[in-house]
């Protein structure tokens, strides 16, 4: 009995000490990409626009093309942009912009 609780003693502490590892290894990588952000951002570039690139290049297509086209109907819905059908939002904008 004592050598079958030795045993899983001895897996969990190298589990624990392989997560430990990991976790090291993440934080490195963690300051690594930190630096190529601000290394970017000397050279004029916009970190929270590169992380958006980012956040959008892992979509798939489909997934990327169905965020866009509701962030599109949001935006229309809150006269931020002009829609194409000319649904009546942009004549009252322009009306109140107008008084």
């Amino acid at each position: 009995m004592s050598d079958i609780q030795g045993t899983t003693r001895d897996q969990l502490r190298a589990f624990i000490e392989r997560i430990e590892r990991l976790e090291e290894e993440k934080a490195a990588l963690a300051v690594d990409i930190r630096e190529v952000y601000a290394e970017s951002k000397a050279m004029g570039f916009d970190a929270k626009t590169l992380r958006t690139v980012i956040r959008i290049r892992k979509q798939d297509d489909h997934e990327r093309q169905e965020a866009e086209a509701l962030l599109a109907t949001y935006m229309i819905a809150l006269g931020m942009v002009p829609s194409e059908e000319g649904d009546g939002a942009d004549a009252a904008a322009g009306e109140e912009a107008a008084a």
